[in-house]
C-alpha cells in the first residue's frame, strides 16, 4: 500500500484493479488528450508494470475498463439530473443537457470513450451495458410510445444521441460557443418532430 501523502492512489491488497482503473480516470481528469499508457498508471499507483499486466493484458484493455467506468458516471449523473422534471421529455432533455456537460467538463474521459470500439447500444435485450446506454435504451421506448416497433425505438435513441454527441464535439472542436443557452437551445427533444408521449 502506498503511503498517504505522496500523491500516489492508495489501495488494498486485492484491490489493485480498482486502484489503477481510479488512478486512470484521475490523470485523464488533468489532461485534454485520451493517451495513458499502463507503464503511467502503474508509476502513479506505486506498483510494476508486470502487476499490471496481471489485471489488464494490454492498454487496450486498461481503455476499456476507463471508458465502461466512464460511461457508468455519466449515466449516473444523467439519472441524477433527471429527478424531480415533470414529464419523460423534460427528464430526457435534461439528460440529454448533461451529456454534453459531461463532455465538456471531462474532455480527456469523453474522447476516450468515444474512441472505443463499437457495441450495439441499441441491441433492446442487452442487460450487461454500461449504465448511459441503459438509460437511453428506457427512455428512447418510453418516448417512441408504447406498441413502438424496435426499429422505431432504436431510430429515437440514435436521433436523441446523435444530437447530444455532435454538440459536445462541436464545442469540443471549437465550432460552436461552450454556450450553457445554446446547449439548453439545441438540445429540445419536442424539435426533433418524434411522436413523443408526456
Amino acid at each position: 500500500m502506498n503511503e498517504p501523502g505522496n500523491g500516489k492512489t492508495s489501495y488494498h491488497h486485492g484491490d489493485l484493479r480498482a486502484a489503477l482503473i481510479a488512478e486512470g480516470l484521475r490523470m485523464l481528469e488533468e489532461r485534454e488528450d485520451a493517451d495513458l499508457s499502463l507503464r503511467e498508471v502503474a508509476r502513479a499507483v506505486g506498483v510494476s508494470a508486470t502487476a499490471v499486466y496481471r489485471h489488464f493484458p494490454d492498454k487496450d484493455a486498461l481503455r476499456e475498463a476507463l471508458g465502461l467506468e466512464a460511461y457508468n458516471r455519466l449515466g449516473e449523473a444523467q439519472r441524477a439530473a433527471a429527478v424531480g422534471k415533470a414529464n419523460v421529455v423534460e427528464e430526457f432533455q435534461a439528460m440529454g443537457r448533461t451529456y454534453v456537460r459531461f463532455a465538456l467538463d471531462h474532455p480527456a474521459l469523453f474522447r476516450l470513450m468515444s474512441s472505443l470500439p463499437p457495441h450495439d447500444l441499441f441491441d433492446l435485450d442487452a442487460d450487461d451495458d454500461d449504465e448511459a446506454a441503459r438509460l437511453l435504451r428506457a427512455y428512447a421506448a418510453k418516448l417512441a410510445g408504447q406498441g413502438a416497433s424496435p426499429d422505431q425505438v432504436r431510430a429515437v435513441a440514435m436521433r436523441s444521441w446523435a444530437l447530444v454527441h455532435g454538440l459536445a464535439v462541436l464545442m469540443l472542436d471549437g465550432y460552436a460557443p461552450r454556450d450553457e443557452a445554446l446547449i439548453d437551445a439545441v438540445v429540445n427533444v419536442r424539435a426533433l418532430g418524434m411522436g413523443l408521449v408526456g
